[in-house]
């Protein structure tokens, strides 16, 4: 997507205020990097407040893995082979979500928001699978605090610089996603020890 087009869709979106950056963020057009830099960047002018916005995009990036949930659920794995690149999900996405699944369980679910290519496909097996719902919600809520608070507060202080976010936010991403990988080995070892304690 080019970049005219990317700010074109932004300002139209972020016209309608708070329901607009969780629009922006339930169609997932454009990535949430660029949508919650620019919500900060609109709060650095005045034109939303923290708290509206930090909830707006909290809530419609919750809503938008509901959403690929629900697809999961009900579709299965054939759904997303057939229309997945009609929402930007191909094939390796949703086979490398289904390993991490697979091998981590569903604390992932938290986890892989923070890791490139698996964060935006790790919905999709959870449905699959039938993980409940309602663990579902709070492990995505929980994951959509710390990343919509890092690239507002980013965007807040690039300011008008914000398009940059793509480069700048690789600067955090990296180290972000190895803290993951970190807390989800770390998890699992907990886990297999607690187990075996019972047994």
């Amino acid at each position: 997507m080019s970049h005219e087009w990317v700010i074109h869709i932004l300002t139209l979106l972020t016209d309608l205020g708070y329901i607009g950056i969780s629009l922006a963020l339930m169609i997932e057009v454009i990535p949430s990097e660029l949508v919650l830099s620019y919500a900060g960047f609109m709060v650095s002018g005045g034109k939303l407040t923290f708290i509206g916005a930090f909830l707006s995009g909290v809530i419609g990036g919750t809503v938008a893995q509901i959403f690929l949930y629900w697809l999961g659920y009900y579709g299965g794995r054939p759904f997303f082979e057939k229309y997945g690149k009609y929402l930007l999900i191909h094939p390796k996405h949703i086979l490398a979500a289904e390993k991490w699944f697979e091998k981590h369980g569903t604390i992932v679910i938290f986890t892989a928001r923070f890791i490139p290519i698996v964060r935006h496909a790790i919905s999709i097996p959870a449905g699959i699978s039938r993980m409940p719902l309602s663990i579902f919600c709070l492990y995505t809520f929980a994951a959509m605090l710390p990343w919509t608070l890092l690239f507002m507060i980013i965007g807040m202080e690039l300011g008008t610089h914000w398009e940059h976010i793509e480069v700048i936010g690789m600067r955090y991403i990296k180290p972000l996603s190895l803290i993951a990988v970190i807390t989800t080995l770390l998890y699992l070892i907990y886990s297999k020890r607690r187990n075996k304690r019972v047994d």
